[in-house]
């Protein structure tokens, strides 16, 4: 099931990337597609019936799950938020210098 979740967020992000002509609607949708992929790589990750790799003395260390998806996420996450960042503050410039976020209006003032 959350596999079909995350498929459908990341087609929703691929949608608004290619209808939208917006510039922080491609933003948004980046964003949408960077959280559809990573709930893909938790979900695949997961494994019924075993603990998270939180290593105390009274947890058998057979019972833990690979910890590499879930450093691979977080690390994801980060990049994205820098990434996300990024993009806003060009967003911003952007629409300081063409006045507008439309793509098909700032190819017209460029010309």
């Amino acid at each position: 099931m959350v596999y079909y979740i995350s498929i459908a967020l990341i087609g929703v992000g691929i949608y608004g990337l290619i209808s939208q002509k917006n510039l922080f609607k491609h933003l948004v949708s980046l964003s949408i597609i960077d959280t559809g992929v990573n709930i893909f790589l938790i979900s695949i990750g997961y494994v019924e019936g075993k603990e998270a790799p939180i290593y105390s003395i009274f947890t058998p260390t057979e019972n833990f799950v690979d910890p590499l998806p879930q450093a691979l996420v977080l690390t994801a996450i980060v990049i994205g938020v820098g990434i996300l960042a990024l993009g806003a503050v060009l967003v911003v410039r952007v629409k300081e210098k063409y006045g507008t976020l439309n793509v098909e209006e700032m190819k017209d003032v460029r010309r």
